[in-house]
């Protein structure tokens, strides 16, 4: 069978690859820079008879994600930076319930209202459970409009396998440039994993006298919800050993290596390319996935002596995971790490990068 290539937006690409895996409901509310999105899916979802809901607001709409989740369905919203933090309860009831689900942020520049540019100033809610309580969830990062259909079709199976939110965190760029890609295939609806954990189900022949499986967060007996919280954090152990994801450009031989995420390591891996024209060895380190966060080679690299500088769009924030990950490296502590970001919707240019590089190899 030929592939399926289409000129597309990364919000919609999200879009046809949600619906491509099995997406049955979604629910959003409109915000710039992803309303392509929301457009998207209104159109598409209902033309294959499946749910979608414009919500009264962001709030309503990650509980809608809850209800569906709950049944067993696959289910999806998606927003933008101030969207989501209005979802963070929601997303924190998600986890503590153990829902899989499947969000997206295509992020913009803050705090507050900020700006409607590309903007990482998100990193720290996304990745440290930015709710209530003791919790994580996955949260994968696209660097282009494939890897966003790619990673939100994979979103769906990782978020059924680990029983958890995954998130999407894409930021504005993404969501809004154009380019080829190659759709994944059409799951049949038929052969999504069963869920029997799902509200309503019965534990044998549904008769009225077996107790119907019940889905909650809420555990008033303090010893049960630790019980409940310590068991969640052993899955996230295994999480961490079997979904850590990243990916290397020159690295074996690089006197510097820059890492990024998103957009910015597009403009990371444009630094490398001119760098390397020039003679001078930088490489790039990539994490795909944000959590959990690859830390595990960040050491193995920093064990052999690389140095390391961090590219960011915003003030710092994955940073501070590149420092911790480095600390735990033979010779703890002593890798430098350095910094370098732009904030409020400036996006950094390879020009600016190679020169922060320079400098901090003396050349």
């Amino acid at each position: 069978m030929a592939e399926e290539k289409r000129l597309m937006k990364g919000n919609e690409a999200i879009g046809e690859a949600a619906i491509r895996a099995g997406c049955r409901a979604y629910f959003g509310y409109p915000i710039t820079p992803q309303n392509e999105l929301t457009a998207y899916m209104a159109k598409n979802m209902l033309d294959k008879k499946r749910t979608f809901i414009q919500a009264e607001s962001e709030v309503s709409a990650i509980n809608m994600v809850f209800g569906a989740a709950a049944t067993g369905a696959r289910a999806m919203t998606s927003s933008s930076s101030p969207g989501m933090s209005l979802k963070q309860e929601g997303i924190s009831y998600l986890c503590g319930a153990d829902l899989p689900s499947v969000l997206v942020n295509v992020a913009r520049s803050g705090p507050g209202l900020g700006g409607i540019s590309p903007g990482q100033g998100d990193y720290f809610q996304s990745t440290r459970g930015g709710g209530h309580g003791d919790y994580y969830h996955i949260v994968l990062a696209p660097k282009s409009v494939q890897e966003s259909a790619d990673l939100t079709y994979e979103a769906f199976d990782l978020a059924d396998k680990w029983r958890m939110p995954v998130l999407i965190l894409a930021d504005g760029l993404i969501g809004q440039m154009m380019e080829g890609v190659v759709l994944p295939p059409v799951r049949d609806l038929a052969s999504l994993p069963k869920k029997p954990w799902a509200a309503g189900n019965r534990s044998g022949g549904g008769a009225a006298s077996v107790e119907a499986a019940h889905v909650t967060s809420c555990r008033l007996v303090p010893q049960e919800l630790e019980t409940m919280v310590r068991a969640r954090y052993a899955r996230y152990d295994e999480i961490k050993k079997a979904e850590s994801r990243y990916e290397e450009v020159d690295v074996a031989d690089a006197d510097l290596i820059l890492v990024g995420y998103g957009t910015s390591a597009r403009v990371a891996l444009g630094a490398v390319e001119m760098a390397r024209k020039l003679g001078l060895k930088l490489g790039l380190f990539r994490p795909i996935s944000l959590w959990p966060f690859p830390s595990e080679r960040l050491a193995e690299l920093a064990a052999k002596g690389k140095r390391f500088l961090a590219v960011e769009m915003s003030m710092g924030q994955m940073v501070d995971d590149v420092r911790l990950a480095v600390a735990g490296s033979a010779g703890a502590g002593k890798a430098d790490v350095q910094f370098y970001g732009r904030c409020g919707g400036v996006i950094p240019s390879e020009e600016e990068v190679l020169d922060a590089a320079r400098k901090i190899l003396g050349k």
